[in-house]
C-alpha cells in the first residue's frame, strides 16, 4: 500500500503542509489500516521531522518490521531532479529554498541514507536487498 504524503496531503484533504496539518494524521490512520489488512506499507513523501517525525516515530515503532530510506542529496542536485517530475511547473527553485531542510534524517535506528551517486535502478536494488535480507526494526 503506497501513502503518498503530497497526494493525501494536496488532493484530499486540501491542506497546506504546515505543523499539525490534518493529513499527518490521516496518513498513520491509513498506515495502520494496512497493517491491520496485512498489506506491506509505503509512506512516501518529503516528511520533514519537525512536522511528521512523531508520527513517523509510532508507526516505526507499531510495525513489526520498519525501514527509513533517506535521500541524502543536495538542493542543487534536488532542483536538477525536479526538473524530471510530472509536476516541475507547479513550484520552482524559490518554493523549493523555503521548504529545504538540510540532511534532515529521522534517526532511527538503521535508516539508510541513499546518496546521489545511486542510479534509480541501483536505489531500488538496494531497497529491495535491504529489505529481503534485513529483519528492519522489531516492535
Amino acid at each position: 500500500m503506497l501513502i503518498p504524503q503530497d497526494v493525501v496531503r494536496r488532493d484530499i484533504i486540501r491542506v497546506h503542509d504546515n505543523p499539525n496539518n490534518p493529513a499527518i494524521q490521516l496518513i498513520e490512520d491509513i498506515a495502520r489500516y494496512g497493517k491491520e489488512i496485512n498489506y506491506d506499507v509505503v509512506v512516501e513523501g518529503i516528511l520533514e521531522k519537525e512536522k511528521y517525525g512523531t508520527m513517523l516515530e509510532h508507526l516505526y515503532s507499531t510495525f513489526e518490521k520498519a525501514y527509513a530510506f533517506y535521500f541524502d542529496i543536495s538542493f542543487e542536485e534536488t532542483l536538477r531532479r525536479h526538473q524530471f517530475k510530472n509536476n516541475k511547473d507547479e513550484f520552482g527553485e524559490k518554493e523549493m529554498r523555503e521548504w529545504w531542510r538540510e540532511h534532515d534524517v529521522l534517526g532511527f535506528p538503521n535508516e539508510i541514507l541513499i546518496p546521489a551517486s545511486l542510479t534509480e535502478d541501483e536505489v531500488l536494488t538496494l531497497i529491495i536487498k535491504t529489505i529481503n535480507t534485513s529483519p528492519g526494526v522489531q516492535s
